[in-house]
């Protein structure tokens, strides 16, 4: 099933929100946009997501470890390129 969607700037949303919130309360979705470029969807609660819907399906798998926190940088003098050549010797 394709949901319908409409494309509204943010001045449109802003003077009509009750009228777009009606929409998206019957099933429609809304993308917001800025300028012409797409900022925000605003969709049904009780839909599930495209995300939702692919781990329902199988598709797509929830990551099996958390992510690891990146390691503190190393603080080394001269450049970049000095350092990697003193690597390779």
């Amino acid at each position: 099933m394709r949901e319908s969607s409409v494309d509204i700037g943010i001045r449109e949303l802003r003077d009509n929100l009750s009228r777009h919130l009606s929409e998206v309360r019957s099933g429609h979705s809304v993308t917001v946009t800025d300028h012409g470029r797409p900022i925000a969807r605003i969709v049904p609660v009780g839909r599930p997501t495209r995300l939702e819907q692919l781990r329902a399906e199988g598709r797509v798998q929830p990551a099996r470890k958390k992510k690891q926190p990146s390691p503190e940088p190393i603080h080394g003098e001269g450049m970049v390129s000095e350092l990697i050549e003193e690597q390779r010797r």
